[in-house]
């Protein structure tokens, strides 16, 4: 019972403000590294999601975890997956903090403009399981959130209607966001967008990406290799609670049931019809999934 009791609490902590503070925290590290002379540097290190280290990963990373020490302090018990990190013990495995500190930090490193904090929270081990999500454009300067059945928000504002998706005259979606962009499996791609898309946008961050489905400003998207759940676990709660639809492509036991672990498992596909989401999920590369 009691146990029960601190997990209905740590739910129900203040993880809004928690990821506004470390939002800020990012904002800081790239103002104190305003060239990409000084971003692209690395620690030497490799972090736990497989990619070298750079100086302004670890220290966004550092900015998320004193707001998750601080919760902790306040008596929240759950467990840490970041990117750099990997799995961090607070005290509770089922409740799971899912974090990329910078996703798309080729972006931020290069000076483009999409790069975002994303941060989830989980009272499970799967896609399904995320009860809160947080993606901070930091680049557009604006952000997405959303807690299971309550519903999305963009800059505070409830995403109450969505766009319905367009179409061509040929009846392909009119503009899909597509991630994971490397030549090679955009070649293998080019069937199944030349037959279901009539424009793409590579925005080079998955959680940005995604939540541009939220708002149908983008009519679809789809990655085209698997991802990890540090990218995604966010964002693809905003598409839900937006009226959106996800899902992880190829997984047996169903469209969310990737897990929330460093690992990459599957390419994901968003959209606001079924139709277009059997459509993308067509599309990734071939052995994706």
């Amino acid at each position: 019972m009691a146990r029960m009791a601190t997990r209905s609490a740590t739910l129900s902590a203040d993880w809004l403000g928690a990821c506004h503070r470390a939002a800020d925290g990012l904002r800081s590290v790239l103002v104190d590294h305003p060239t990409s002379h000084e971003r692209v540097r690395q620690t030497g290190t490799r972090g736990e999601g497989g990619d070298d280290t750079l100086i302004i990963d670890a220290a966004a990373e550092d900015a998320v975890f004193v707001e998750l020490d601080r919760l902790h302090s306040d008596g929240a018990r759950f467990t840490a997956v970041s990117e750099e990190r990997g799995v961090v013990d607070y005290g509770d495995p089922d409740v799971l903090v899912v974090i990329d500190p910078i996703d798309g930090s080729m972006n931020a490193k290069r000076g483009l403009t999409h790069h975002a904090i994303s941060i989830a929270v989980a009272d499970g081990p799967t896609m399904a399981d995320v009860v809160f999500g947080f993606v901070a454009d930091i680049g557009a300067g604006e952000e997405w959130s959303a807690w299971r059945g309550e519903g999305a928000q963009h800059d505070g504002v409830a995403i109450s209607e969505a766009p319905p998706e367009r179409r061509d005259i040929h009846d392909r979606l009119e503009l899909v966001a597509i991630e994971s962009a490397d030549p090679r499996w955009i070649h293998q791609a080019l069937p199944g967008l030349e037959k279901h898309v009539h424009r793409v946008r590579a925005m080079g961050s998955i959680a940005i990406s995604l939540c541009q489905v939220a708002t149908t400003r983008v009519d679809g998207m789809v990655s085209l290799w698997r991802c990890r759940a540090v990218d995604v676990a966010a964002a693809q709660l905003i598409v839900r609670e937006s009226g959106g639809l996800v899902a992880f492509v190829g997984l047996e036991d169903g469209p969310l049931t990737a897990p929330l672990d460093l690992a990459p498992h599957a390419p994901v596909v968003a959209a606001r019809t079924e139709l277009a989401l059997e459509q993308l999920a067509e599309i990734p590369a071939v052995g994706a999934h």
